[in-house]
């Protein structure tokens, strides 16, 4: 059933901006570039070797055993989530995973399954597990795993190159959202939609589409308001 976005939808975390903390990435990013940009990425191997410090609220990028973390010394942080990249064939073992804040997998084709994205993406929803959404999939992959996330409850979490790859990812959103034509959407982005969205359906939509890593979220960031998003 498409949700009718122009309605609203029952709030859970308090009103907020289509781009709020929308973006990330492993640099430090000024407060003057907005409240578009969410905490960086920070590799877990770089928490371990930066003890003492304070790295804040970060999404770690796990790339060493989780036990690790847990077994020594490493910089305080917040986790806001934890980011895994994983081979379609170990997906199992990623959803064993027990950790302290949500985890979102991003499955890499290893050979060993020939599962799409859409399947994948059903898989970790219904382990309670966060979908990835890298960046290089075809529309129709994207159009299908849309249609997986618009009826879960964990949201998702993606990876762009640039500006016009958000873009096109919020119209997506947006699109499977609202039972349009997610393919259009997502190849011509709407800004008249994206900008015309009432509070209650851009809370919505960010209750999906939960954060997108880019290499450069101030320039992200910078551009999107100059295309009218704010």
């Amino acid at each position: 059933m498409a949700i009718p976005l122009s309605l609203g939808v029952p709030r859970s975390r308090g009103s907020q901006s289509l781009l709020a903390d929308l973006l990330s990435g492993t640099a430090d990013a000024s407060p003057a570039a907005g409240g578009a940009l969410g905490p960086r990425v920070v590799a877990a191997s770089a928490l371990l070797d930066a003890v003492g410090t304070d790295a804040g609220r970060v999404i770690v990028r796990l790339d060493v055993d989780p036990a690790v973390l847990r077994t020594r010394e490493q910089a305080s942080y917040e986790a806001v989530r934890f980011h895994l990249d994983c081979p379609a064939g170990q997906l199992g073992d990623a959803v064993a995973l027990r950790l302290p804040s949500p985890l979102a997998v991003f499955v890499t084709a290893d050979g060993s399954d020939d599962s799409g994205l859409a399947e994948t993406a059903q898989q970790l929803a219904d382990a309670g597990r966060i979908p990835g959404l890298a960046s290089g999939h075809s529309i129709g992959e994207v159009a299908d795993f849309l249609a997986v996330l618009a009826h879960a409850d964990v949201g998702y979490v993606a990876r762009a190159r640039d500006t016009a790859e958000v873009l096109a990812l919020l119209s997506g959103t947006v699109a499977s959202l609202r039972g349009d034509d997610v393919r259009a959407a997502l190849t011509t982005p709407d800004l008249t939609r994206l900008t015309s969205l009432i509070p209650e359906a851009a809370e919505a939509v960010r209750e999906v589409l939960l954060g997108i890593e880019v290499d450069d979220p101030v320039l992200v960031a910078r551009e999107l308001a100059d295309a009218g998003l704010r």
